[in-house]
């Protein structure tokens, strides 16, 4: 069965085109540089002094500073290509992680998640639109989630190899973690040498004037479908994107986790992801996307229960698992909102939907840290428990143009 899957993986990946393939080469080599620090960050800044409340507070600064660039990100995208918004957001990423790396304070952290923010929604915004651009509608689950598979392979490593490095370092601590930032910083100029060399444009407007940003604005609530509905999705959806910060503090602070528990609930995670999604994305293009979207996110909610009631460090690690389940609905989700509107205008759609994600880039954070100061770090969790559990009616009511809702 498994080579069967491989073999089925393998010709699909050969069949499609070129800036799909170039674009997962790039994410095996960041992924893996993000996955030596992601699980860290917030243990790192509360090292260099900041509380679970600043935490929130140096996050939510990070968002309000990349916010309004998102729409104009997509728009620029359509107009000047994606490969150069791709280089330039994968060069400033990599000054955001040499400031991490440098940080003496956790003040100074503070301009380095503005940076690293700013260039994670600037690839974050991109990304969709090329395998909206490059694969079929009917596999496009599938291209997405294999290509998920396949880049989420380094983060399997990535957290047990920091856990190993860390404890080298010095544990648990600002100079056991700042060499990663370090490593991160080489790993992104390699993925963005990567792009540079190998990647193309995939698509062109065909049209003979450039788009203008106001009118495809307009265009997307004139001509997409249930595009109000989709922006309360998106707000629920990606809450634990930017709240999930204070999950592995929690693990150390309340439940004694160490390095290497928290680096093994990272890499569960991935495990789940590398495991189901791409028979995950066969089941959604053929049986339904947003059903299987319907199944996976109550999932994610009864992992963050486990990790709250966890007795011991095997049942974190379980908890990491199954919240893999919130990865696979999101990328099934993603497959559902780029059929949302006609494809010349992905790019404004991506910057709209990337304008929500960065408010709630400020909000999320910021909320974190206030019920984790005046109600506990328990209702942290809780309260994405819920978030998830209250989008599932929004998405029951929302239809879109693909045969398999």
């Amino acid at each position: 069965m498994l080579k069967k899957a491989v073999e089925k993986g393998t010709s699909f990946f050969k069949r499609q085109k070129s800036p799909y393939k170039v674009n997962m080469g790039r994410l095996l080599i960041q992924n893996f540089s993000f996955g030596l620090t992601q699980q860290y960050q917030s243990i790192y800044i509360t090292e260099l002094g900041a509380t679970p409340l600043e935490l929130g507070y140096a996050n939510s600064l990070g968002g309000l500073a990349s916010t309004f660039i998102t729409i104009p990100v997509g728009w620029l995208a359509d107009r000047y290509g994606m490969k150069k918004i791709l280089l330039t957001g994968i060069s400033i990423a990599a000054i955001g992680y040499a400031l991490f790396g440098a940080a003496m304070s956790w003040q100074t952290t503070i301009l380095a998640i503005i940076v690293t923010t700013f260039a994670t929604q600037m690839t974050r915004i991109i990304c969709p639109m090329i395998c909206g651009s490059t694969l079929a509608n009917v596999e496009r689950t599938t291209g997405m989630q294999l290509c998920d598979t396949v880049s989420a392979i380094p983060r399997l490593a990535a957290p047990v190899v920091a856990a190993f490095l860390i404890t080298r370092f010095g544990g648990l601590s600002v100079e056991g973690i700042r060499p990663l930032y370090w490593m991160e910083v080489v790993g992104l100029l390699v993925s963005g040498f990567i792009i540079y060399k190998f990647f193309v444009n995939p698509r062109h407007r065909g049209e003979s004037e450039p788009p203008k940003l106001t009118s495809d604005l307009k265009r997307v609530f004139e001509e997409g479908v249930m595009v109000k509905r989709w922006l309360a999705l998106t707000i629920l959806s990606v809450i634990p994107m930017f709240m999930a910060i204070y999950v592995p503090l929690y693990a150390r602070e309340l439940k004694g986790a160490t390095q290497y528990t928290i680096g093994f609930m990272d890499a569960a995670y991935y495990t789940l992801i590398v495991l189901l999604a791409i028979p995950l994305g066969i089941i959604a293009d053929r049986f339904g996307r947003k059903k299987l979207t319907m199944l996976l996110t109550p999932i994610y909610s009864v992992s963050l229960l486990l990790i709250i009631f966890a007795p011991n460090d095997l049942t974190l690690i379980v908890g990491g698992l199954l919240s893999g389940s919130m990865w696979l609905a999101l990328v099934t989700e993603a497959s559902l909102w780029v059929e949302v509107v006609p494809k010349d205008l992905l790019g404004s759609w991506s910057g709209i939907r990337g304008l929500l994600r960065g408010i709630m880039n400020i909000v999320s954070p910021m909320l974190g840290g206030f019920l984790w100061k005046f109600l506990g770090p328990k209702y942290v969790l809780l309260f994405l428990a819920v978030s998830q559990i209250i989008k599932l009616p929004i998405l029951a009511t929302i239809s879109s143009s693909s045969s398999t809702d």
